[in-house]
């Protein structure tokens, strides 16, 4: 099976983007829907993010209080990365386990921080999902209701456009409309299909 490795900034239209994918009936998985079920309340993720991080990072329900973990990981780089140190590898695992159970030409791999793992050669092609930063700024903003300075932040610690578009073996303009982005999903699609 093709595996194709869909990244790109946030607020890029990744979610969009894997929808439409889904809507030609090509698999999605997901790192980050993964990730979120990881730190579940009473999964070892979760005891080893506590572990690392203390019980400050707990809502009243011992679940996971997303927006604390956020501001400390943000706020401090060496917190990040043992964040991801311990989520990363779960994740990819989890990923790996259900490739296994796909069956299909291809499937897209939604992996937001593909090149920041270093996670390049988990996948067959890397898809890029691009657009304008005052695009991936003003998504955001509407999305997550986050100052311009946070969003800024989280651009700044992610993977260059450049970086991005250099590891590319496909990319898709996001800054058009609605039925430009369906046409070269539809391209992308068949493009995979003769591929596989």
């Amino acid at each position: 099976m093709l595996k194709i490795g869909l990244t790109g900034g946030i607020g890029s239209g990744k979610s969009t983007v894997t929808q439409i994918f889904s809507e030609l009936k090509a698999p999605i998985i997901d790192a980050d829907i993964i990730a979120h079920e990881l730190v579940g309340p009473g999964k070892p993720a979760l005891k080893a993010i506590v572990d690392h991080f203390g019980q400050q990072i707990l809502t009243n329900q011992n679940a996971l209080n997303r927006k604390k973990l956020k501001e400390i990981i943000f706020s401090n780089p060496e917190q990040k990365k043992q964040l991801e140190q311990i989520l990363h590898p779960l994740v990819f695992a989890e990923m790996e386990s259900q490739i296994k159970q796909l069956s299909g030409p291809y499937c897209i791999l939604s992996i937001p921080l593909l090149l920041e793992t270093q996670m390049e050669d988990f996948v067959d092609r890397i898809l890029v999902i691009d657009c304008p930063v005052e695009f991936q700024l003003e998504r955001v903003k509407n999305r997550d209701q986050l100052s311009e300075d946070r969003i800024k932040a989280i651009i700044a610690s992610q993977a260059t456009k450049e970086q991005r578009l250099q590891a590319a073996e496909d990319v898709i303009d996001n800054s058009t409309d609605a039925q430009a982005l369906a046409e070269q999903v539809k391209k992308l699609h068949n493009l995979y299909l003769s591929l596989a």
